[in-house]
């Protein structure tokens, strides 16, 4: 990738905001085919964005405290605590970190129960279920939480479906599918797209 004009990329920004001409996304899509490396840093702004489409606002528990205090060392003596604690202070701060995220994380993914489903043009609703209609072309990413998808016709993106399941026959994708329907997927899943975030960034950084 760090041979491509940079205008790929300015293209690839253009599309994903929905703001590329026919002539340019022409061209993005034909230089994807022929670079793998492109397609996959495509990929993986692509999962970015929709993860922050499909994040909504985390509330921490009530007994979050409890949980971090249960978690810590228990020393014998005040001393000890002092002690352990004036040695060890990276580590106390990644724990009460990771189990922030955790917690907080888990209790998302068991208590948010509402059907929601990205907004994309040429998507039927019914019930719980979104459909991509036979003959349709959906452009974008489409993000399903606590419903199902049913692709009949074509999506130019990735599918992301969250307590659901993805239905299809003959349908094209062009982007990735994921099913999360356990909370230990949930949380692999948001760890997978920060990561993949981080290095995107990280690459972008080496490119130019």
């Amino acid at each position: 990738m760090g041979t491509c004009p940079e205008y790929i990329v300015e293209h690839m920004h253009n599309y994903l905001d929905g703001d590329i001409s026919r002539e340019h996304e022409q061209e993005l899509k034909k230089h994807l085919q022929e670079c793998s490396a492109c397609q996959q840093h495509m990929h993986e702004l692509s999962d970015t964005i929709a993860f922050v489409k499909s994040a909504a606002q985390v509330e921490t528990p009530k007994n979050l405290e409890a949980m971090i205090m249960a978690q810590l060392p228990k020393p014998k003596t005040r001393f000890g605590v002092q002690k352990w604690l004036r040695q060890h202070p990276f580590l106390i701060a990644a724990a009460v970190f990771c189990l922030f995220m955790s917690a907080a994380l888990f209790s998302h993914f068991n208590d948010d129960q509402q059907f929601s489903v990205t907004k994309q043009p040429n998507l039927v609703v019914d019930g719980q279920t979104v459909i991509v209609p036979k003959g349709e072309v959906v452009k974008g990413d489409i993000v399903v939480r606590n419903g199902d998808i049913v692709v009949e016709g074509e999506v130019d993106g990735n599918i992301t479906v969250i307590n659901g399941r993805y239905m299809a026959s003959t349908a094209m994708v062009s982007g990735q599918i994921d099913e999360i329907n356990e909370s230990f997927e949930w949380l692999w899943y948001k760890v997978k797209t920060l990561v993949n975030d981080v290095f995107t960034l990280d690459t972008t950084i080496v490119d130019e």
